[in-house]
């Protein structure tokens, strides 16, 4: 593992450059395995028909967490990776994914992850994602992650992905099939600069009776920078859908949130919100009265907005 795989750690996870990771992980590191450790309750292996892992949690497992970040640190990288994971009935686990793109030269460099999730009756998974670019090369940064979900009776899925930096280009998609009484939560933060391009894609099927669904999208779109939002909730049962994107423009940034809600049962509930616009004049007037600059009032502004 080079030193520039352990900056890129210590910023997407919980790495610590002493201790490395407590319980199971895998590193992926410019598309080979820099470091995997297995727990007592969770099981990690390699695909033998495709790059990339499988994770299996055992029933029942507490208290776990499993990490599972990928680095790529220099230019002309094109990385591709499947993992899936397995969640046993009743488990409660915390997966910290995530992914750095470093480059220092004129070439590009790109992660694409596709990640499947398969909980069982009970399960419970909190996942968290972050994204970042780093180094001072003109090649791109791009990383597209996938992210299809499974739910199963009574489980829950919560994801919490965050890409605040460095990020020159990103397609994110994220699909999904919700079961009886099972429910998927997503919280996005998202900030693009400069010329960069950020799109999000929802679909979620909401299947199984008293299913639930909440897409919650925060995001800054600076420079020249776009973002595209879309969400897509189908309502097949009683249930309840809920999508919101609310996004700030500074500068010439731009951002478009196009919602779609499909309601194919009478006791389908489905709601979506959304709000874009610039920061309010009373709120840096209010900071900037309390000795903060215009830049300082702004960043404070946008620390909280997307904390």
């Amino acid at each position: 593992m080079n030193d520039i795989t352990k900056q890129l750690l210590s910023l997407i996870s919980d790495f610590d450059p002493e201790t490395g990771f407590t319980g199971a992980f895998n590193i992926r590191e410019d598309t080979g395995c820099a470091g995997r450790q297995n727990s007592r309750n969770i099981e990690i292996s390699s695909k033998s028909d495709k790059p990339g892992i499988d994770i299996r949690v055992k029933p029942g497992t507490k208290g776990e967490t499993v990490y599972i970040p990928a680095c790529v640190t220099h230019s002309k990288v094109d990385d591709l990776v499947y993992n899936d994971f397995y969640i046993g009935a009743g488990a409660d686990v915390v997966v910290v994914a995530g992914c750095g793109v470093h480059i220092d030269g004129e070439e590009s460099s790109q992660h694409n992850g596709i990640h499947r999730f398969y909980l069982e009756p009970g399960a419970r998974v909190l996942y968290r994602e972050k994204h970042i670019g780093t180094g001072e090369g003109s090649g791109q940064r791009i990383i597209n992650p996938q992210t299809y979900v499974e739910l199963q009776e009574g489980s829950y899925l919560e994801m919490d992905t965050t890409q605040i930096k460095g990020v020159d280009s990103t397609q994110r998609l994220t699909t999904g099939v919700v079961g009886l009484r099972a429910r998927l939560v997503v919280r996005e933060k998202l900030m693009t600069h400069g010329e960069q391009y950020a799109e999000t894609n929802f679909e979620v099927d909401l299947n199984g009776e008293d299913s639930g669904a909440d897409l919650i999208s925060r995001s800054v779109a600076k420079g020249r920078s776009k973002q595209l939002f879309r969400s897509r909730i189908n309502g097949n049962v009683r249930c309840t859908g809920h999508s919101a994107c609310d996004a700030i423009i500074m500068d010439e940034g731009t951002v478009s949130a196009i919602p779609e809600l499909t309601a194919n049962d009478l006791d389908a509930a489905l709601i979506h919100e959304a709000a874009i616009g610039k920061i309010a004049g009373e709120q840096l007037t209010k900071l900037m009265t309390l000795g903060l600059t215009a830049e300082e009032a702004e960043a404070k502004i946008i620390e909280g907005f997307l904390k």
